[in-house]
């Protein structure tokens, strides 16, 4: 099996010695250097208690042949970029079971047009997860509320649309939300 280990661990700025720590239960950094360079065998066991380490799924951390990594060209810090000192690439991301994506036709708030806005299915014992967050919430007839999550009390969630001057909305026992959790934006 063909890991990326070593390329998400640097993309991260980890070294063997800080993901050999996280890992729960610790282990040493020659083991996750044997892991990545594949002297070792990457079980299953094993790669799921590295991608724990680096906050990863661990599909990430499998280079399928059909999912292209995305390769780093520069580095960006501050005002200037530089080439990167080592090869790095980025995984792409990948869709969930859970996630329901918006599109944004029209600026509003902190959102432009042509954003994608990815978005996590809640059920209702996890609402309070996406409390500050922006949020997806179903309507009757097939209409939806998107907006900041500022209060809920008991089965009432108050919510605050994009855009100044947008008044709160009320919306009484959605049956799911879905908090936003990643942006992508055309340039």
């Amino acid at each position: 099996m063909i890991t990326a280990i070593r390329e998400v661990r640097r993309a991260k700025g980890l070294t063997l010695e800080d993901v050999a720590k996280r890992c729960d239960p610790p282990t040493t950094a020659q083991t996750i250097g044997r892991l990545e360079t594949g002297t070792r065998t990457v079980s299953v066991k094993w790669l799921n208690r590295i991608a724990a380490a680096l906050d990863v799924d661990a599909a990430d951390l499998v280079q399928l042949p059909d999912r292209p990594d995305i390769p780093v060209a520069a580095i960006l810090d501050g005002a200037s970029a530089a080439a990167p000192r080592h090869p790095a690439s980025i995984t792409p991301p990948h869709a969930g079971a859970g996630l329901v994506a918006v599109t944004v036709a029209g600026g509003a708030g902190d959102y432009r047009s042509g954003d994608e806005i990815w978005c996590e299915r809640l059920a209702p014992d996890a609402f309070a997860q996406a409390l500050n967050r922006d949020i997806l919430v179903p309507r009757p007839a097939g209409r939806f509320a998107f907006g900041r999550l500022i209060g809920r009390d008991d089965n009432r969630l108050h919510l605050l649309p994009p855009g100044a001057g947008a008044r709160q909305q009320v919306i009484t026992d959605p049956p799911w939300i879905a908090c936003a959790v990643q942006l992508v934006r055309p340039l």
